[in-house]
């Protein structure tokens, strides 16, 4: 196999897990799978939705001409784009970036808000030499040193379960705001995302916010999750959390909604799992999201949330409904009066 050394422009947050340095080798051979990490070159310049993260969390430009490392991936998301890993892939065919974490596939439908996504031409694939001295290199995969999925769940703290109507409903803010009034009251709060599509942000804002560890389904080798990887995923996160910080309380984000394509609803009707899960804060949109999910969760799952969030709770309007309607207490995550927390560590 003919390798080549190339300079990397940009190194994206799916990556993390291979510790890339800013030169790799690639190679011509391409395994098309979820998981693989390719060296792309950007084709064209974007106005909107135009950044790519890096390993760090930080956001960074990305122009025509820049070398990034990306992660193959599916994306599935109601509010971005929709994309599959390709069938096959050689140097110089066309890929497409789907999302702000450099995941990399075939896209099949975009959203009118962020306009075509960036179309990057594929180098080949980044190479890693797993053994001291191994003179041949195979393609890298995120799935190394990765945190073990497992069958089953460990005896361990209780979870607070921050879930809601669909991506951007306020799930990561609310999960953030628990965590820090949890913290602040003297609990040893750990955090984790269970599902959804790669990006190291969410698990970022449960450090900022106190959380003395902070994990994703991405350390766990998983780009995007379904109703396959969702389940083993999860339990290897929450045992390695429960083995690694022992945390007093998991604030646990469950990416998407819970009716999407990322494996939602096989977590939420998991026993053992259920089991954990002492408090849920459900976030909606607006009042007839709140009314749905809650009736969704009430019907489908069996569950009762404890308290709504999310913007259904930005004022008075919505918050008297879901008092009056709903018979649930609301409390807004964006006003920083502690009212999640409170009803939250109540319920613990």
């Amino acid at each position: 196999m003919v390798t080549s050394k190339i300079r990397l422009d940009r190194i994206a947050s799916s990556t993390r897990n291979a510790r890339l340095g800013a030169e790799v080798l690639i190679g011509p051979e391409i395994v098309a799978e979820e998981g693989r990490i390719l060296a792309v070159r950007i084709g064209s310049d974007k106005a909107v939705y135009n950044q790519v993260e890096d390993p760090t969390g930080r956001l960074i430009r990305l122009r025509s001409g820049d070398v990034l490392a990306g992660v193959l991936g599916a994306r599935r998301a109601l509010r971005g784009y929709e994309g599959e890993v390709p069938g096959t892939l050689s140097p110089g065919d066309a890929i497409e970036v789907l999302n702000l974490g450099g995941v990399l596939g075939r896209c099949t439908a975009g959203n009118p808000d962020l306009g075509p996504p960036f179309t990057a031409e594929v180098l080949g694939s980044v190479l890693t030499f797993p053994k001291t001295g191994d003179r041949v290199g195979h393609p890298a995969s995120i799935r190394e040193h990765a945190v073990p999925k497992s069958d089953t769940l460990m005896d361990g703290p209780p979870i607070v379960a921050v879930v809601g109507t669909c991506m951007d409903a306020g799930k990561t803010v609310a999960a953030g705001e628990v965590i820090r009034g949890l913290s602040r009251s003297g609990l040893r709060v750990a955090g984790v995302k269970l599902t959804g599509v790669s990006l190291r942000r969410d698990a970022l804002a449960m450090l900022d916010a106190g959380a003395v560890e902070a994990l994703t389904f991405t350390d766990a080798g998983v780009v995007s999750t379904d109703d396959e990887a969702a389940l083993p995923t999860a339990f290897g996160l929450l045992n390695e959390l429960t083995r690694s910080c022992n945390p007093e309380v998991v604030v646990a984000e469950f990416g998407d909604g819970i009716l999407g394509e990322y494996g939602v609803a096989r977590l939420l009707e998991n026993p053992a799992l259920v089991a954990r899960i002492a408090a849920i804060v459900c976030c909606a949109p607006d009042q007839v999201g709140a009314w749905g999910a809650v009736e969704i969760l009430r019907t489908n799952f069996n569950l009762a949330p404890t308290v709504i969030s999310g913007p259904a709770t930005d004022n008075e309007v919505g918050c008297r409904f879901i008092r009056n309607h709903l018979d649930l207490p609301a409390a807004n995550a964006r006003t920083g009066d502690g009212a999640l927390a409170a009803i939250t560590r109540e319920a613990l």
